[in-house]
């Protein structure tokens, strides 16, 4: 029995990947990794970010999975992987949280986790790696249209 939580990480996650698919679509490889200034991330930082973040708070922190972190690399890089190994990263890894989270059960749920230094509980821990994807998101929504994607991603509320 899945709890509610689990369903909700399952649903935004993907909506929030299909998010980053499409902004970033009409993207060339040197779009991903440019930054508005040296105190901002790329979309390609934002990208391996998100994966590691993921890979640390869901496989390894609820799903006991190994993961090795190099979470100041993730930020420093300015350059390397194309768009599409970033993005394969992320839904592959996507993938693995999806079949991670759906194992969980209310009492896995409920334990404690030291996951980056914080101890939390799983529910905290789900939660809150659901609301860091949706805040950088809107981060690389916002850097794909600074370049010039146009997207619109609720077109049934023009006019309104």
């Amino acid at each position: 029995m899945n709890t509610r939580l689990v369903d909700f990480a399952e649903l935004y996650w993907s909506e929030y990947l299909g998010k980053i698919a499409t902004a970033i679509e009409p993207l060339t490889d040197e779009q991903i990794w440019w930054r508005p200034n040296e105190a901002s991330n790329s979309i390609g930082n934002l990208l391996a970010h998100l994966n590691g973040n993921l890979s640390q708070w869901v496989l390894q922190g609820l799903g006991g999975q190994p993961f090795e972190r190099h979470r100041d690399a993730e930020f420093a890089a300015q350059g390397g992987a194309t768009k599409a190994e970033l993005l394969a990263g992320l839904r592959s890894t996507l993938t693995r949280c999806h079949e991670v989270v759906r194992k969980l059960k209310p009492h896995d749920l409920a334990k404690r986790h030291t996951i980056q230094k914080h101890e939390t509980e799983g529910f905290s821990a789900l939660f809150h790696v659901i609301e860091h994807m949706s805040y950088h998101t809107g981060q690389i929504v916002l850097l794909a249209k600074m370049q010039g994607a146009k997207v619109d991603f609720y077109p049934q509320h023009r006019g309104e």
